[in-house]
């Protein structure tokens, strides 16, 4: 993995972790990671992240990453079977599937699923970490749990 592959994915990282508001703040957290880096490379590397300010609840903002396949696999070289890599755990409520996955990664893999599984799935639903699934009438558990296994 090349040095801004491995940077983006720390950048990625300290984001998630932390609550980072300001350019300045993501340098000095990237120098404790050892990384030296410019804050014109820094502002390029947020853009191709698609990083965003947040205003939070308390009027304070903080910067953040979306979770998104396409981004992820052309900027920091991630496998394209994301949703097999993330998910946690699968528990089933009746026809409704409920998906737990890493942190962060619900949306992410939301998207996944519901671009590969038309033809099982009617849609999803998703949080930072939950996903539930609503599957067609025709749906059987099998089908889906392989669906979900092939990634």
């Amino acid at each position: 993995m090349n040095v801004r592959m491995q940077r983006m994915r720390m950048i990625k990282n300290i984001l998630n972790a932390q609550v980072i508001d300001s350019q300045e703040q993501l340098l000095g957290a990237l120098r404790m990671q050892g990384i030296e880096v410019t804050q014109a490379t820094l502002s390029r590397d947020l853009r191709d992240l698609r990083a965003e300010k947040k205003v939070m609840a308390d009027g304070s903002s903080k910067y953040c990453v979306p979770a998104n396949p396409v981004i992820e696999k052309r900027v920091l070289g991630m496998s394209s079977d994301l949703a097999r890599l993330s998910i946690v755990s699968v528990d089933f409520c009746g026809q409704f599937a409920v998906v737990k996955t890493r942190p962060g990664y619900a949306n992410a893999v939301a998207y996944d699923l519901d671009s590969r599984g038309s033809s099982l799935l009617l849609g999803t639903l998703a949080g930072d970490d939950t996903i539930l699934l609503i599957p067609r009438e025709t749906t059987t558990r099998d089908q889906l749990l392989d669906f979900l296994n092939r990634g």
